[in-house]
């Protein structure tokens, strides 16, 4: 196994031949840390600890995300793989490229080195994405003039879109998506996903290894460490962990340096033992409510925001 000089392991990011580390830092929760300063320090931190893979989108707490990686950045930039996402949600190339000049100004570089389409999640997405004049014609200028290394896309709510994305067979880097021991066995991306992209050589990214809220770990489902384990041990490029405590950043960290990969005999007592309590998907509710859809995808495919709802 090969790790960083911090003792992180390093894994391939699919046929690009970059190498990144086995667990990344997650964008959404810098911006979640009330004192901007805390938030700054705490990425900085993850660099320091090895943890090199940054997460990000344009809309996350309205840029502020993006705005506090910026600063965090600052005379690292050289010392990370940066990704952020495009938020267009259905609106055309133009409006990406704008958000794409909007991230590079607050994270404060030239370029990304992922740039992934933002939360597919809606049935009628991919057709979007992919018509004239869509988004996926704004990542492949994106990537022409320098302003983007790789591309990929992202989504929470269903495999079947994930396939459905995947079915144009157009050549992204990467593809994050849930993968926890819960989708093991519940609308599964391990299942359904993961296959498809080996098969075409895409990158895996896993996120949401916790459930997105911890709820599994604070009812007892199972362990930080089987829950990180379970989704490092599946084959993923990087697998995004929100980070919100010097604790929690230095917890992730050992586990990461002193990962062991389970068996797949591990792995499959994991997936049934807590298949009953995932059934009903209360511990992963990004697939089976609007809990968590941005307000501007909402926004844009005409329904109220899961606020406005009353959630």
């Amino acid at each position: 196994m090969t790790t960083n000089s911090a003792g992180i392991p390093l894994r391939p990011l699919g046929k690009t031949g970059e190498q990144v580390t086995a667990i990344g830092l997650g964008g959404y929760h810098l911006g979640v840390i009330t004192e901007e300063k805390d938030a700054i320090r705490l990425c900085q931190q993850a660099i320091d600890e090895g943890i090199t893979f940054l997460d990000n989108a344009w809309e996350y707490h309205d840029g502020r995300s993006e705005n506090i990686m910026g600063k965090a950045l600052q005379g690292r930039r050289d010392q990370v793989f940066l990704m952020t996402k495009v938020c267009t949600h259905g609106r055309d190339k133009q409006e990406a490229l704008r958000q794409l000049e909007d991230s590079l100004r607050r994270l404060q570089t030239d370029h990304l080195d992922l740039w992934q389409v933002h939360e597919v999640v809606y049935e009628n997405d991919p057709e979007g994405h992919f018509a004239p004049g869509g988004v996926i014609e704004a990542l492949e200028l994106a990537k022409q003039q320098g302003k983007v290394r790789f591309i990929g896309f992202t989504g929470h709510k269903s495999p079947e879109i994930h396939l459905k994305m995947l079915s144009y067979e157009y050549p992204f880097d990467t593809c994050q998506m849930p993968l926890n021991a819960l989708d093991g066995t519940f609308r599964s991306f391990e299942q359904k996903v993961l296959p498809e992209l080996q098969r075409q050589g895409i990158a895996a990214l896993g996120m949401k290894t916790m459930g997105g809220s911890g709820k599994m770990i604070k009812a007892g489902v199972l362990s930080v460490e089987e829950a990180l384990r379970y989704s490092m041990s599946l084959p993923v490029a990087t697998t995004i962990s929100g980070i919100l405590s010097p604790r929690m950043l230095a917890e992730n960290a050992n586990l990461a340096r002193n990962f062991k990969p389970m068996s797949v005999e591990e792995m499959q007592q994991l997936r049934q033992r807590v298949a009953a309590a995932g059934g009903d998907g209360r511990f992963e509710l990004y697939k089976v409510t609007a809990k968590h859809e941005g307000p501007i995808g909402r926004a844009q495919h005409d329904f109220p925001s899961f606020a406005e709802m009353g959630g």
